[in-house]
């Protein structure tokens, strides 16, 4: 029997839905399905550490790393943001919960083979360096996860 496969092009900064996205990605593993993650645009900032890496960028490509959040526990909700203190509020419920903060989720993604995928195109134009991007993650081009959705069981859009 073949294995199914699930893809998720994740679009989206926000810390919510960056949340679902794994969630998502690692229950369709649990259920055995093969998952790549192609993260592009906003969706990239789960991808980035948390920590200021020296590289060398032009005057745009710094302000375009100043302006986004570094990593995706710094990530603002998509509603009730309030000025940061949405996600303080949402996680310290989801503390309460025992629910997993999405650097977890990504941590759990990665164990269970969860293919992540940064879009090359996109890391290009917003001045990423291969060395801001966690370990771990592959960098490719949008014909890369059309190969992969081509066959899938499930495809999302976040």
């Amino acid at each position: 029997m073949e294995k199914k496969k699930t893809t998720i092009v994740l679009f989206s900064g926000d810390y919510d839905k960056v949340m679902a996205a794994y969630i998502i990605a690692n229950g369709a593993a649990a259920y055995d399905h093969e998952v790549t993650i192609f993260h592009t645009f906003w969706g990239l900032n789960a991808l980035r550490k948390d920590e200021p890496i020296q590289v060398n960028k032009s005057f745009m490509e710094k302000m375009f790393g100043k302006m986004m959040p570094r990593g995706p526990e710094k990530m603002g909700l998509s509603k009730m943001n309030m000025a940061g203190m949405g996600p303080k509020m949402i996680k310290d419920i989801m503390k309460k919960h025992n629910t997993m903060p999405v650097s977890d989720l990504i941590e759990m993604a990665k164990e269970q083979d969860v293919k992540l995928v940064a879009c090359q195109m996109t890391v290009d134009l917003l001045g990423f360096k291969q060395d801001e991007i966690i370990d771990g993650v592959e960098f490719a081009g949008v014909a890369a996860y059309l190969a992969d959705a081509e066959d899938g069981n499930v495809n999302l859009f976040i």
